[in-house]
């Protein structure tokens, strides 16, 4: 569903994606590792087309992305951002709903406000919230909303930004099982970025190590604990010791 070859990006001196090879298999779950600063983010902008690569190609489902109609291409897409990323003035059902309230997508109003509580259901969220604001709203809560928009046009391909930042376990529990019944539920691709390793065993099907703006090692999650990578093994087990830089 998702081809990236040799991908490089900089800004201006700062080499950031230096040849990023990755296949992420239709209806597969991939989850990319990595320390910060090492392109994770930058990666999922090119997917997006909001950043062009300096070189190298990405195409999704067969689609050079430099190339297709930015409308209709965004449409395949649905997104869950670090933080939510709600819009503070609208109430949780147009945010839910946002998309499907304006542009290719756009539904009449009565229909998106059903959907969008549907889809409020769908994370374990009453019809009660859909009238509220999010800063009436804890951060899990927050983050439920963010999971019902990112999945309220039935994307095909689906983008989670660290989906557990600032959830205390419990609640990030919560959310990681959630994500992985709605993405086995609606038969998405999906690609995640995480630092977070319960979210790893509990979301991935595939997980891409990167580090210095390549990918280091790609392979199932069942393989990632015993991939005989001491860079995988050091993230994975949160040493200090070993090949990764560390600050001391």
């Amino acid at each position: 569903m998702i081809s990236l070859t040799d991908i490089h990006k900089s800004f201006g001196s700062n080499a950031v994606l230096r040849g990023v090879n990755l296949q992420v298999p239709k209806g597969q779950s991939m989850v990319i590792i990595g320390g910060s600063g090492t392109g994770k983010s930058v990666l999922l902008k090119c997917v997006l087309g909001l950043i062009e690569p300096d070189q190298g190609t990405i195409e999704v489902d067969g689609a050079n992305v430099q190339t297709v109609s930015r409308d209709a291409f965004l449409a395949q897409f649905g997104m869950l951002f670090q933080g939510a990323a709600l819009f503070d003035s609208l109430p949780v059902w147009q945010n839910v709903a946002f998309r499907l309230l304006r542009g290719s997508l756009k539904r009449p109003k009565d229909e998106a406000r059903d959907i969008a509580i549907e889809k409020l259901r769908r994370v374990g969220m009453g019809p009660e919230v859909a009238d509220r604001f999010p800063a009436e709203l804890s951060g899990g809560m927050q983050k439920r909303v963010g999971l019902a928009r990112a999945i309220a046009t039935d994307p095909k391909i689906i983008f989670f930004d660290e989906p557990t930042t600032g959830l205390d376990p419990i609640m990030a529990g919560v959310i990681n099982d959630l994500i992985r019944e709605i993405v086995v539920e609606i038969g998405a691709t999906t690609m995640t970025i995480t630092h977070d390793m319960t979210s790893v065993d509990t979301i991935a099907d595939q997980v891409a190590m990167l580090h210095k703006g390549k990918v280091r090692w790609c392979g199932p999650k069942s393989d990632l604990r015993d991939s005989g990578d001491p860079y995988v093994t050091q993230f994975v087990s949160g040493s200090p010791d070993g090949p990764i830089e560390t600050l001391r």
